[in-house]
């Protein structure tokens, strides 16, 4: 009788273990699933700045060689900006 209580119960704790242990792996997964989505979002927007911060160094160097420049304040992002933006990490990988 305390034999098959005793082999109950390490069947039960056996049970649970792995009940826990799956359920961990699905947290994890979902966390880094949702971690990779938030990161692609960060690098889809700092590619878009970069792409006007060398949009603006464009600008500044055409206007010291005294060369007239289009854009500016209002007229929105270049080709290649507006492309960076777009643009996300997992585009560039290789699976």
């Amino acid at each position: 009788m305390a034999q098959r209580l005793l082999l109950g119960l390490l069947g039960a704790n056996i049970g649970l273990t792995g009940y826990l242990i799956y359920d961990a792996n699905q947290k994890h997964d979902f966390i880094y699933e949702e971690m990779e989505a938030r990161l692609d979002e960060v690098e889809g927007t700092l590619r878009g700045h970069i792409g006007l911060i060398e949009d603006s160094l464009k600008r500044i160097e055409q206007r010291q060689m005294g060369q007239k420049v289009s854009g500016g304040w209002g007229q929105g992002m270049s080709k290649e900006a507006e492309e960076g933006y777009t643009q996300r990490g997992k585009d560039d990988r290789k699976k």
